[in-house]
């Protein structure tokens, strides 16, 4: 964890000719920092390191790893242009420490976006499980030390028991879907703004991957899921296209509030997410590559 608050004011290099500076407000935060230098983003607004170090941060910290830029258009809406991590990098003027906390979390949550890692319990090494109906899982690390197959449990984290392939759980003692437990015994909420949506559970499986949600109590009754964004009706868990076909974001679905879920979703997800699960194998690797780069600069 790095805390931002205690790191040093950054500036600008003022003869960094691959720097475009303006003489404008720091779009990102106007009250901030106008004695420093402002560089121009590729979207063509202005930032200074600080300020964008912060947004990019709070993004990652908000489960988002594609950075956009939030900048006003007109008053009205948000630019939205995207930025890579390179340009973020370079303008934010990341330090060793920064770039390493940056990257690893990019990494984690490309990877999550596309399927799911954790550690070996035995091992340590992040392990990636691909096939979310199977809670049976091999570690390639300890297979290798050992000479022979090591599996555990994806959801208990002990070496694996009974036949394989389950989704619902293994052999081993008290093995069982803490998220299921969740959704079957949290408590009961009403949403004060949405009229009519009372006595609804408080925790909900996203619809479309099954990741665990809680609604804030505020604002309408449509939640955008950090894992997979689909916005859903966290009342009749709907999609909010479907949903709104016959109520309002502020008005109990015609179906009234669905009942408590006994079973999680699978993500489904299409060639294209295979595609992109291979990709963030090879992102996974180029920051692994990156690492040791930044142990070799933190040594110097």
């Amino acid at each position: 964890y790095i805390n931002m608050e205690d790191s040093p004011e950054k500036s600008y290099d003022p003869f960094d000719r691959t720097l475009v500076f303006v003489d404008k407000k720091d779009d990102l935060d106007p009250f901030y920092g106008n004695g420093s230098l402002r560089a121009q983003m590729s979207c063509g607004h202005a930032v200074t390191p600080d300020s964008l170090t912060q947004w990019c941060r709070h993004q990652l910290d908000q489960g988002n790893h594609k950075f956009k830029c939030p900048a006003l258009v007109a008053g009205t809406r948000q630019c939205n242009k995207p930025w890579s991590y390179q340009e973020v990098r370079r303008l934010a003027d990341l330090t060793v420490q920064e770039m390493q906390y940056f990257e690893e979390n990019i990494a984690r949550l490309a990877a999550a976006e596309y399927g799911e890692a954790q550690p070996c319990p035995q091992c340590k090494s992040n392990v990636e499980r691909r096939d979310l109906t199977n809670l049976c899982v091999q570690c390639p690390v300890c297979s290798a030390d050992q000479g022979k197959c090591y599996q555990f449990c994806w959801q208990c984290q002990k070496p694996w028991k009974g036949r394989a392939r389950r989704s619902d759980r293994c052999d081993n003692h008290g093995c069982s879907n803490k998220n299921l437990e969740l959704l079957a015994t949290c408590k009961t909420i009403d949403l004060p703004q949405v009229r009519g949506a009372t006595n609804c559970p408080s925790v909900r499986a996203c619809p479309k991957c099954g990741t665990i949600v809680e609604h804030s109590r505020k604002n309408c009754k449509n939640l955008i899921c950090p894992r997979c964004h689909v916005e859903f009706c966290f009342v009749c868990l709907k999609p909010k296209k479907k949903c709104n076909k016959t109520s309002t974001p502020f008005i109990l679905c015609q179906g009234g509030v669905a009942p408590r879920q006994t079973s999680i979703p699978v993500w489904n997800k299409s060639r294209q997410g295979r595609r992109n699960v291979r990709a963030v194998d090879d992102l996974m690797a180029v920051y692994l590559r990156r690492f040791e780069e930044l142990d070799v600069l933190d040594g110097i």
